[in-house]
């Protein structure tokens, strides 16, 4: 099927809010929207199943297990993890690293330790890693990008050392839209005995994403960027791992048994899910997970690539406009982060938002990245699969009304 007929298919019918609103949303790397069959999902647990998951013995408390349970299988099988007990669900990809971090960071790590990260981490890639060092004695190293966003094999390389005991890297840059070398850094990790934390909440949304044939130790996503709930998110570690780490948070439902000197805590992948768990959400995202694999990656990738190159391409043209990264559309993978000389963000977003388009200003959670490529605040559209051409031409239609508008003339 070629993009033109691809692009002819409106997905916005599946999805409640955009089919009620006029607007252009394109920031779809903060959040995504939720397709009907989500919504339907997680009201139909609350009006049909409603009960607490893994504790009562009666029909409806059965019920909601199943649909959380089922939900853990959905998203092992999504990830071809090798078993359900590595999939443990947090509310979302910033307190799955902080569980990596609490967990396995702290019971690891000793002075003169390294992890290995990048500029170009979200901060909740970032800061949970220097918790860890200042609590161990680690050191926090940073591998620099280029100013198109590209790692080299050699920086690879030479920040990966036998010192090094955690390799910590977004599949895909949520500022520049650059997919890493991750199999490269989690091979290298590997060599040197240290384990690879993958940040993919801009990934697993936007393309096929295999645990096993990558080798990751732990990945980390959220439901709410994959047009699931918001609250819900996923942990997946290796089963080895997850075995010797200590639980992060405490309670009821992650224990066997407690005495008044001593517990046992309950088997994996339990032992990380303490208190009421967020089954709704985990139906929701299951839900949501059946929705992206009727529509089909080899869809969501072809689109997403016709419309980023549509956008890049305008926006090349439109005097005063500089995008950040790559001069390639290919290498943003759907997110294109831009200034516009004169106008600050904030303003660039108020007027896109006047005109009815939805997009992001800000420091996007990345500030030590901005600071090495020697910008302040950016804006960012940020593509998926639902979006459509007419999305994008409104997009550039008032991007290029911009500096006029601001009073800076044709």
């Amino acid at each position: 099927m070629v993009n033109e007929d691809l692009l002819a298919i409106d997905y916005k019918k599946d999805f409640p809010l955009l089919r009620e609103l006029d607007v252009a949303y394109l920031d779809n790397s903060a959040t995504s929207q939720r397709p009907q069959c989500v919504v339907d999902a997680e009201s139909e647990f609350y009006l049909k199943h409603n009960a607490n998951p893994l504790r009562g013995l009666y029909q409806l408390a059965m019920e909601a297990t199943d649909g959380y349970e089922n939900a853990r299988i959905a998203v092992q099988k999504f990830i071809n993890a090798k078993s359900e007990e590595e999939i443990i669900f947090t509310r979302n990809t910033s307190e799955s690293l902080n569980l990596v971090a609490y967990s396995y960071g702290l019971s690891n790590l000793q002075a003169g330790d390294e992890i290995v990260t990048t500029i170009m981490e979200h901060h909740s890639n970032m800061l949970p890693w220097r918790m860890v060092a200042a609590k161990t004695g680690a050191v926090v190293k940073y591998i620099e990008c280029a100013q198109d966003g590209s790692i080299s094999e050699a920086a690879l390389e030479e920040a990966i050392t036998s010192k090094t005991k955690i390799v910590a890297m977004a599949q895909v840059g949520n500022v520049l839209g650059r997919l890493n070398p991750v199999e490269k850094a989690i091979e290298l990790a590997h060599k040197v005995g240290a384990v690879a934390v993958i940040d993919g909440a801009q990934s697993v949304p936007h393309m096929p994403v295999d645990v096993q044939a990558s080798d990751a130790d732990f990945l980390a996503f959220s439901g709410h960027k994959m047009f699931g709930p918001m609250g819900i998110g996923v942990l997946y570690g290796k089963k080895k791992l997850l075995k010797k780490m200590p639980p992060f948070l405490y309670g009821g439902e992650m224990i066997n048994w407690v005495s008044r000197e001593t517990q046992e805590y309950a088997p994996l992948p339990h032992k990380f899910e303490a208190g009421t768990v967020n089954a709704a959400g985990a139906v929701g995202l299951h839900a949501a997970i059946d929705y992206i694999q009727s529509v089909g990656f080899e869809v969501i990738e072809a689109r997403e690539a016709a419309l980023t190159k549509i956008a890049f391409e305008g926006m090349q043209k439109i005097e005063g406009v500089h995008i950040i990264g790559s001069d390639k559309w290919e290498e943003h993978k759907g997110i294109i982060t831009f200034t516009i000389e004169g106008v600050h963000p904030h303003d660039i977003a108020a007027i896109f938002d006047a005109d009815g388009v939805n997009i992001r200003a800000g420091n996007h959670c990345a500030q030590p990245l901005l600071d090495h490529l020697g910008t302040g605040a950016t804006a960012r559209m940020s593509l998926a699969f639902y979006n459509t051409v007419a999305d994008v031409e409104r997009f550039l239609a008032s991007l290029s009304t911009m500096r006029e508008r601001m009073g800076y003339g044709r």
